[in-house]
């Protein structure tokens, strides 16, 4: 007799359990992250848009009639002396500030890191000028550089008199000290972002650069520099955005761009043509500008710091 055996065909290997959770979750994650997709092209992605939208319009004021301008803005815009001097005095302010406050406050807070007495009120001191609003910097500011203020007065009182001045409402010296004003009100909060990180790092690496006979100065830039570099490329591009697109709070509130406009810079030239002059087309083509600034800064910084975020 003979026996005949049926071949079954080979069965689909089932999914793992992880994977068809994955596909099942896929729909649901998509469903969920939307509304934070939506408000996301709403107000960041639409604004940017209508920058390049309303550049291109002669629109002078808010509730006027608009027309067509295409290139004449950039055209207006590049034949005004106005904003060469703007764009020197925001490159003058990148070089300066940006470095500055970078290298200060990871040097505090790799002090801060290494627990000295005291090292929590440290912290929160360094924290202080983040807990005060801008107008409340400028009258510190203010108080400090005006002709009676605390600088000229701690200048008398060493026998220097002969170098006070109205450091405000000189065109040699207003933009620098803005540029002081950007460096104080950021360090000390960037300083406790670095003893943050600086905290995660490991003690072994530390204790061995200690053994190897290296001192702080040494530890600090060649063992634990390259250790956070990916987060001062981070904290770096936070504060040039922030320095790039923020200053013109302080110049409002302290020069208005004066004297003779020594003190302008890109922001607050948008915010100059915009709301004093009502020219939103001129106002949006600086924004166009100062756009394309913030982009190349940022790519500048992260080849920089060579890092793939």
């Amino acid at each position: 007799m003979t026996m005949t055996s049926s071949v079954r065909p080979a069965s689909r290997p089932a999914a793992p359990p992880s994977a068809a959770r994955r596909k099942q979750r896929g729909p649901r994650t998509t469903i969920l992250a939307l509304p934070a997709l939506v408000w996301y092209l709403v107000f960041m992605v639409g604004p940017m848009v209508a920058i390049f939208v309303i550049a291109a319009l002669h629109w002078p004021g808010m509730l006027q009639p608009t027309s067509f301008a295409g290139v004449d803005n950039f055209r207006a815009l590049f034949d005004d002396p106005v904003f060469w001097q703007a764009v020197r005095n925001t490159g003058l302010q990148m070089v300066i500030a940006l470095p500055v406050m970078i290298v200060c406050a990871y040097m505090i807070g790799y002090y801060v890191a290494q627990k000295p007495p005291g090292h929590r009120v440290i912290r929160y001191l360094l924290f202080v000028p983040g807990l005060i609003s801008t107008p409340a910097k400028a009258m510190v500011f203010y108080a400090a550089l005006s002709p009676d203020g605390l600088v000229n007065g701690a200048l008398k009182s060493v026998g220097l008199g002969s170098m006070t001045d109205a450091w405000l409402a000189n065109p040699d010296t207003a933009l620098y000290c803005l540029i002081a004003l950007d460096v104080w009100a950021g360090i000390g909060f960037t300083a406790v972002l670095f003893a943050a990180r600086l905290d995660s790092v490991p003690e072994e690496i530390g204790e061995a650069a200690q053994l190897d006979g290296a001192g702080h100065w040494r530890a600090m830039w060649r063992i634990h520099f390259p250790v956070i570099k990916e987060y001062v490329g981070v904290v770096t591009m936070l504060q040039f955005l922030w320095t790039l697109f923020g200053s013109a709070q302080q110049v409002l509130l302290l020069t208005q761009g004066g004297p003779a406009n020594s003190s302008t810079t890109l922001s607050f030239l948008v915010y100059e043509k915009a709301f004093m002059e009502s020219d939103l087309g001129y106002s949006q083509a600086v924004g166009v500008v100062l756009f394309l600034a913030g982009l190349a800064g940022l790519l500048a910084i992260r080849r920089a710091f060579r890092q793939s975020y």
